[in-house]
């Protein structure tokens, strides 16, 4: 079974993707920006506040699949400036600092929109008893 989750970013049709895709117990959450409600960047210059808001995004997109923040088991996290990992660290603590999955931070020389200043993926895993 395939289950595919749109946030309802305007980059998901035009580029045909999906914010997330379920196949069996696997999710894989597509690279995250932080996008608010009006479809403007949120938290622009601020990385601490694109994190937060990416993992709100993050957090609906796993509720959908019928997940959790709990069954994280991987964090990539690009940033637009290598010296925003502390502030964009302090975030993902804030959300796994007990659950503690596999993670890495890179740099990127630039997004699609050159006010993103991180970007985040997820892979979780699902045990086979939840739905």
């Amino acid at each position: 079974m395939r289950k595919l989750v749109s946030s309802g970013s305007k980059f998901e049709k035009a580029l045909g993707f999906s914010r997330a895709v379920r196949v069996g117990s696997h999710i894989t959450i597509s690279g995250t920006a932080a996008i608010g409600a009006d479809g403007k960047t949120y938290g622009v210059g601020d990385p601490a506040k694109q994190a937060r808001r990416i993992f709100e995004i993050i957090g609906e997109a796993l509720t959908e699949l019928g997940s959790s923040f709990e069954d994280v088991v991987r964090t990539r996290i690009m940033l637009r400036h290598a010296d925003d990992w502390k502030a964009v660290g302090q975030v993902h603590g804030e959300v796994f600092g007990e659950i503690r999955p596999a993670t890495c931070f890179v740099q990127v020389s630039r997004f699609i929109d050159p006010d993103w200043l991180v970007e985040i993926e997820v892979d979780a895993y699902v045990e086979s008893d939840k739905s």
